[in-house]
């Protein structure tokens, strides 16, 4: 009995370990979708529990992110006898066919899923990550229930290996079902818009969510992605989703935008749709969709020249691109004029004027802005123009027109041309992660790329940081353009960012580092985010100087790429853009009421960023790890670049170069007193800005030792 007793007590303690080890600390209840799991999603196989009762496994997908794949699949318990069913008895574990087991965790919305009712059935979602290397097809299911008369304790009840020919992807022209938050709502792509230019294709995906179930949805911040043929994935912005809630036996419209580049092939393109587990950082797939052939798009004339005449000479004018972006709490619409000669002589810039007609019912003015440095066209010379109005963002039209006029006299304006641009094709582009944005105007091209970004964490609130890069293209000395950034989260909110100003000019093909910065919510998550830069205007020009911007144009989108979470064990070559900071030979001493923190540094700068680090600041922090002793020193971005004192006093302040035996000294009379209990203590290494704080290094060292 007592070794009855024993075996029954080590059971229950390895289930409980199983447990633990499966539920981590999970997001509060209803934080995620449930979206794993769809009434018609492709099933797998059952096990059988009893003579009536089974599990289904089914919809099982396999998702690259972040240098792994994350594995997403859902068990169906159909519990078709007289009792409740327990599903703390079981388990499931995930092996490849060549014998590796893969460590499974239950979705953070099913965790609490235990108790399955007579004659009732209940999804648990999974997840798993595993290498890039292992495929769908590379994954066998083992059902187990715990049996604790077994020398391992587990009863195998069956297994479901993944066939070669498995697929989840739904077909072109069909649906699927997806639930969300337990509401099925029927999914599936209506048609799909692309045009091409010499470097990207612009594509508009319109995909349909229709609630068939019996009550309303708030539908959650997915995300979207395209993938080809070959397998790249290419993020989506989803235009209409923030706080989209669809009512029962309704359907809902959501316009998808991106770019792909032209060198990849546009046939077998399928969609992604993806939730993002913002406490586990992961992303999983939901479901997939092979894209149907593109549709037709009439009434489209962005691209195509036409001509006109005036007293001057014959004018060739084509627009370019129509935009609709996001600005305070209206929407601002572009359109971008390239205004070509083609003949033999120079003529003189037209005083031309328009305005926007949206639907043929709706008149919108619109600004002139001149972007290019330019006083006439010369013989086989063209230069932008930029026309500007402001809508409600609540407006909803199908067709945009700009009618092009030029002014005769004050009183006096003749129609010239007019341009008609589908809503569904006013994408501005979108720069994946990695790729350079390339403005060409006259006297001030330049080029744009996202570096990194970072979120520095706060007591209340977060700051996001984006660097971006701004690259002269031009043959002299100039001031970067003033812009305008936004970040857009996955589900449409718009959060303003702060651009840093670059006080000096920028040398042919050299660089400025930009940082873009906006306070956030408090955990919010980058992942699938991207940042909208454009070229600030102000009453109808460029921004110069300290003027406030009233719009922008040129725009472009970015995606950010992921995060960078992983925080240095050392402090050797430590990022701190434009700067590098390594520092080593780190030593502790006490002695009469004093605490010193010793070390060497070099401090290196990359001269060919010019920056503005203003608001920034270095933070060294020690720690004791038995609690004994804690303090922090800042040092300002400010000093790093100021001159030494030569005054023969020790410097206090970290500046470029190379230096030994810096100090940092303490005052603690009370510390000698605890010299048996200091054994280790942490220091750390943080960038902050504007207050809040982004841990890069941190390091357990031994008190009065020093360091390699």
């Amino acid at each position: 009995m007592k070794r009855t007793r024993r075996k029954a007590a080590l059971l229950l303690l390895v289930i409980a370990m199983c447990f633990s080890h499966m539920l981590p600390a999970f997001a509060e209840d209803g934080a995620g979708t449930g979206g794993v799991s769809g009434e018609d999603a492709p099933t797998l196989g059952t096990v059988n529990i009893t003579d009536n009762s089974y599990f289904e496994l089914k919809n099982v997908n396999i998702f690259l992110d972040q240098g792994g794949k994350n594995v997403a699949f859902t068990v169906t318990v159909h519990n078709n006898d007289n009792t409740d069913l327990m599903f703390i008895d079981y388990w499931v574990h995930v092996m490849t066919k060549s014998g590796n087991e893969i460590s499974v965790r239950i979705l953070p919305q099913d965790k609490d899923k235990n108790r399955i009712a007579p004659k009732s059935s209940q999804d648990i979602g999974f997840y798993a990550t595993t290498n890039e290397q292992t495929e769908l097809s590379d994954l066998v299911f083992q059902f187990i229930k715990w049996d604790f008369s077994l020398p391992n304790f587990e009863r195998k009840l069956g297994e479901i290996a993944v066939p070669d020919s498995y697929s989840v992807v739904t077909p072109a022209g069909a649906s699927r079902i997806v639930k969300m938050t337990g509401t099925p709502m029927k999914t599936s792509v209506k048609k799909v818009l692309v045009n091409k230019n010499e470097k990207t294709y612009n594509a508009t995906v319109i995909f349909v969510m229709e609630n068939v179930g019996n009550r309303s949805v708030a539908v959650p911040a997915y995300q979207f992605a395209l993938r080809t043929s070959e397998g790249f994935m290419y993020p989506l912005e989803a235009k209409n989703i923030k706080d989209l809630r669809i009512d029962p036996q309704t359907d809902e419209e959501i316009e998808l935008s991106g770019s792909v580049p032209s060198t990849v092939s546009p046939d077998g393109w399928q969609l992604i749709m993806i939730e993002n587990l913002a406490d586990l950082k992961m992303n999983l797939a939901i479901s997939y969709y092979q894209l149907p052939a593109v549709s037709q798009t009439d009434g489209v004339d962005v691209g195509k020249e036409y001509s006109f005449t005036n007293k001057s000479g014959l004018y060739t004018a084509k627009v370019t691109s129509f935009n609709r972006l996001p600005w305070e709490d209206q929407d601002i619409l572009t359109a971008n004029l390239v205004l070509s000669n083609k003949g033999e002589s120079s003529l003189p810039i037209p005083d031309m004027t328009g305005y926007f007609y949206l639907d043929d019912a709706v008149k919108v003015e619109a600004k002139l802005i001149r972007t290019d440095k330019i006083i006439g066209l010369s013989p086989g010379g063209s230069a932008n123009f930029q026309f500007v109005g402001k809508i409600p963002y609540t407006y909803q039209f199908s067709e945009v027109k700009l009618v092009l006029q030029e002014k005769e006299s004050d009183t006096k304006t003749n129609d010239l041309l007019e341009f008609v641009n589908s809503s569904e094709m006013m994408n501005i582009p979108y720069n994946n992660v990695g790729e350079t944005f390339t403005v060409e105007h006259v006297g001030r091209s330049a080029s744009y790329k996202v570096r990194n970004v970072q979120t520095y964490r706060g007591d209340t609130a977060d700051t996001i940081m984006v660097q971006l890069e701004a690259a002269n293209l031009e043959k002299r000395h100039t001031n970067v353009t003033k812009l305008v950034a936004q970040f857009k989260t996955p589900d449409g909110i718009v959060y303003p960012a702060a651009v840093s100003n670059i006080k000096n000019k920028v040398s042919p093909n050299g660089k400025a580092l930009l940082f873009l910065t906006a306070n956030v919510p408090k955990g919010l998550s980058t992942s699938g985010m991207h940042v909208l830069v454009g070229e600030a205007v102000t009453d109808g020009k460029l921004t110069e100087g300290d003027e406030k911007p009233d719009g922008y144009v040129n725009a472009a989108a970015y995606w950010l790429p992921d995060e960078k979470f992983a925080v240095q064990d050392n402090f050797n070559q430590v990022e701190l853009a434009p700067y590098t900071l390594t520092i080593n030979h780190i030593n502790t001493w006490l002695k009469l009421g004093e605490l010193k923190l010793t070390f060497n540094y070099e401090l290196t700068r990359n001269l060919l960023l010019e920056t503005n680090t203003e608001g920034r600041k270095l933070i060294i922090y020690l720690e004791d790890e038995n609690g004994n002793k804690s303090f922090s020193r800042e040092f300002d971005f400010a000093d790093f670049e100021a001159p030494k004192p030569n005054d023969g006093t020790k410097d206090t302040k970290i500046r470029l170069g190379k230096v030994e035996g810096f100090e940092i000294i303490e005052t603690d009379q009370d510390l000698i007193f605890k010299l048996e209990t200091l054994k280790t203590y942490r220091l750390s290494l943080y960038d902050s800005y504007q207050g809040q704080k982004k841990l890069l290094a941190t390091k357990q060292i031994d008190w009065f030792s020093t360091t390699d």
